[in-house]
């Protein structure tokens, strides 16, 4: 994988997209998830159960590993980006 530095301005608006893109539907998530279990937290409570604290944690979790992925991809794309040049020089070296 190419670093930042060397992509093309179409290769970098590519990227920023997909980077936007997958935070955005992070943020819908989130947003889906705030709305769906304050009603749900509304029924059950009303009534005297506990019952909506089980979606919450269950989508809760989901959500967060959503949310790791986003943030690793974000992340990890300099990483690997790092770790595959420092590969290509080793072998750079290797066949020189």
């Amino acid at each position: 994988m190419p670093t930042p530095d060397s992509l093309s301005a179409s290769d970098l608006d590519r990227l920023a997209r997909r980077r936007a893109g997958m935070l955005v539907g992070w943020l819908v998530h989130a947003t889906v998830f705030v709305a769906v279990n304050a009603l749900l937290a509304t029924v059950s409570f009303m009534n005297g159960h506990t019952w909506a604290l089980y979606p919450f944690f269950g989508w809760g979790l989901g959500l967060a590993i959503h949310g790791a992925a986003v943030l690793l991809s974000r992340m990890g794309s300099g990483v690997m980006g790092r770790l595959v040049q420092r590969e290509r020089e080793l072998l750079a070296r290797r066949n020189a």
